[in-house]
């Protein structure tokens, strides 16, 4: 789930300073990143799963990682 949104996040970062035509395909890129998180996050839901504390999780841990953690990704 996490390497889901990290991809996503990092999709959407990546359209800042973009434009024309090389900002709709990063958009692009980023919305069928995005799409996928939320599918896994939906399929998740459906079997059980409480689908808000995991998608909260998931966000927390990419956009607002803990020092050691950040510090592995290279976001220190």
């Amino acid at each position: 789930m996490i390497k889901l949104e990290r991809t996503a996040e990092d999709g959407r970062t990546k359209l800042a300073g973009l434009d024309g035509e090389e900002h709709d395909a990063q958009w692009r890129r980023w919305r069928k990143a995005a799409e996928a998180f939320h599918a896994a996050v939906t399929k998740y839901a459906a079997s059980g799963g409480n689908r808000y504390e995991l998608e909260m999780a998931a966000k927390k841990a990419v956009r607002h990682p803990e020092p050691e953690a950040a510090a592995a990704y290279g976001h220190a």
